[in-house]
């Protein structure tokens, strides 16, 4: 009786989360895999046990929760949550005279249940959004860092993973498996215009004298940059060129800025740097140094050139600005509770790092608001709720021509910022802002007005 308490008490969380234990799963032949959940209570995986014993992972939203949800097969392996919380998921915080009994019954415990910060409901919408794209969409809490939904796409069923593994594995054209939400690496198109913007800000104190009389497009260094269909814009200040999008104002203020500077802003905004995340993740990159060109600069300063990111590290750019300038750690599980409810441990939102000043936060909100109010996002203005945001175009070419990107990030209430919302749509081959913007305010209706 001794040996049993020790085993199941002391040592079974060491045993589980030990890196040095080469079957992470040992102690499952003594504990049923636990269930995962929404904030709700809706079950997102959870183990089947039948009559004989035998136990079958279950998902029962399907593709909807792929990525982040992940699988758990003792062939495949594990990903998303199922591999992080492993060692909650087996271990078990069942009350202990029920536990003492199933051992001496020779019988299993249930393992303990993760309460994950997702909306099932949130989650559905923003699946329904994609449809069939390729790209991802993520959707978290700015003031909390909870992330209510992450989607990505092309996506599978893992409940069919087994059977589907070397197909999954081998589709290179459509990588499923593959988080895009997360290890998605894009030029970031127009939405880099906040960085560029923030840095003139941080160079210049008397920005809001910023003048600039766009022609439809802007040479230097032997490099011609065109705005949108060579739209004339006319005179523009920082607050318009940003809600106009205008390539040929932010080339221009690329070439006026400083090398080393842009890139420590940059990198205060977490580019070259690790990532607040337990999932796997790509490290966005930002090249330009003291050697960069003038052409570099312009491509750069608009969104091109050899700038990276993952949809997610945009959402946590847009989460600080609506925050104040401080980023809040993005977390997923709420708390971990005993398979009947009874709560183990819980997750409090913290600060992660301040990345930008309120005021430098509060300018920029006051331009991506603009972009809703009179700019590229309109579609978003005039709705019960407020938006703020900045749409994207981010060029590349394929073997049948140039496509596009598109993007979109921004965040609802703006007043009091609720929802934070980041969507890239990959291959698009018509105007690419308009591609983002309507699927980034399907998946907001779905959350107002249902």
């Amino acid at each position: 009786m001794a040996y049993i308490v020790y085993f199941n008490i002391v040592r079974a969380k060491t045993i589980v989360n030990s890196p040095y234990n080469e079957r992470q799963d040992a102690f499952a032949d003594r504990i049923i895999r636990g269930s995962i959940v929404d904030k709700k209570g809706n079950v997102l995986a959870e183990t089947q046990v039948g009559e004989d014993g035998s136990e079958l992972r279950s998902y029962p939203y399907g593709a909807a929760f792929a990525h982040v949800v992940g699988f758990s097969y003792p062939s495949t392996g594990k990903c998303g949550l199922e591999s992080i919380e492993n060692f909650n998921l087996l271990t078990t915080d069942s009350f202990f005279v029920e536990k003492l009994m199933n051992e001496f019954k020779d019988e299993k415990n249930m393992g303990d249940t993760v309460v994950t910060t997702l909306d099932a409901d949130l989650q559905q919408a923003a699946y329904n959004a994609l449809g069939d794209n390729k790209g991802a969409i993520v959707v978290m809490e700015p003031g909390t860092g909870k992330i209510l939904a992450m989607v990505s796409g092309p996506t599978f069923d893992p409940n069919s993973v087994e059977a589907n593994w070397d197909a999954l594995n081998a589709d290179d054209s459509n990588s499923p498996l593959l988080n895009r939400a997360t290890q998605g690496q894009y030029a970031p198109g127009s939405t880099f215009k906040v960085v560029t913007a923030l840095e003139y800000m941080r160079e210049h104190s008397d920005y809001a004298n910023y003048s600039y009389d766009c022609a439809g497009e802007i040479t230097a260094d032997g490099t011609t940059i065109h705005c949108f269909d060579s739209t004339v814009h006319g005179l523009e200040d920082l607050r318009s060129s940003m809600a106009n999008s205008c390539n040929s104002s932010f080339a221009n203020i690329g070439l006026s800025l400083n090398k080393t500077e842009y890139r420590k802003t940059a990198e205060d905004l977490l580019f070259n740097k690790k990532l607040p995340s337990v999932l796997d993740y790509s490290k966005s990159s930002f090249k330009i140094n003291e050697k960069s060109t003038g052409a570099e600069m312009m491509m750069t300063a608009m969104g091109q050139g050899e700038t990276l990111v993952s949809p997610y590290h945009m959402a946590l750019i847009t989460s600080a600005i609506a925050n104040g300038g401080t980023l809040m750690e993005p977390y997923l599980v709420e708390k971990v509770t005993n398979y009947s409810g009874a709560e183990v441990r819980k997750n409090v939102p913290k600060s992660y790092k301040k990345l930008m000043t309120s005021d430098e936060a509060a300018q920029l909100k006051d331009y991506m608001k603009a972009v809703v109010d009179e700019g590229t996002a309109t579609m978003l203005s005039g709705q019960s709720y407020t938006a703020a945001g900045k749409t994207g175009t981010a060029e590349y070419s394929m073997d049948d021509g140039e496509k596009t990107h598109s993007w979109f990030m921004g965040f609802t209430n703006v007043d009091n910022p609720e929802l934070v919302i980041s969507v890239i749509i990959e291959g698009y081959d018509g105007n690419a802002g308009a591609k983002a913007v309507p699927i980034a305010k399907q998946v907001l209706d779905a959350y107002y007005y249902q």
